[in-house]
């Protein structure tokens, strides 16, 4: 858990990186895009594309509802067993960051920015093996639906 914290702390502080940011764990991407657009154009390509939108969590309503202020965050939940179940096999404890997250936010720049786990990170923390050809499937899927929730 920690880790998880340290790495969104890590992730959240490249937000004045170029359009594609790594750190150890997180692929950040920026979108041209609101918050809102940009999950729901994420929602209707991962559907396309045969997956499960799971939910969708709406971070700055939920601070709202406690008289608190948050900039527009929110995290879309969405997964495919034909990706998610062979790594689930590897490694049942996977099922802990399965399915996928995908987080949104505005930064204090009014940018919006998108934030996933890489999957070799995920592969790391299981102990699963990265050339494992789903964890290059996962990869790929990440990086093509989130590319194309971010596209002009």
């Amino acid at each position: 858990m920690l880790k998880r914290t340290l790495a969104l702390a890590c992730g959240l502080a490249l937000v004045s990186a170029p359009a594609l940011a790594e750190n150890d764990d997180l692929v950040i991407k920026s979108s041209p895009h609101g918050v809102t657009e940009t999950l729901d154009r994420l929602s209707d390509v991962v559907e396309e594309n045969g997956a499960t939108v799971f939910a969708r969590i709406d971070h700055a309503a939920g601070a709202s509802a406690i008289d608190e202020d948050l900039a527009p965050m929110e995290v879309l939940i969405f997964g495919n067993p034909q990706m998610g179940t062979p790594l689930i096999q590897e490694n049942p404890e996977v099922g802990l960051d399965l399915p996928v997250r995908v987080l949104a936010w505005e930064d204090s720049s009014g940018n919006t920015r998108v934030a996933y786990l890489e999957a070799e990170e995920l592969a790391d923390r299981y102990d699963i093996d990265e050339d494992l050809e789903a964890v290059q499937n996962m990869e790929q899927a990440l990086d093509k639906l989130t590319g194309a929730a971010i596209s002009e």
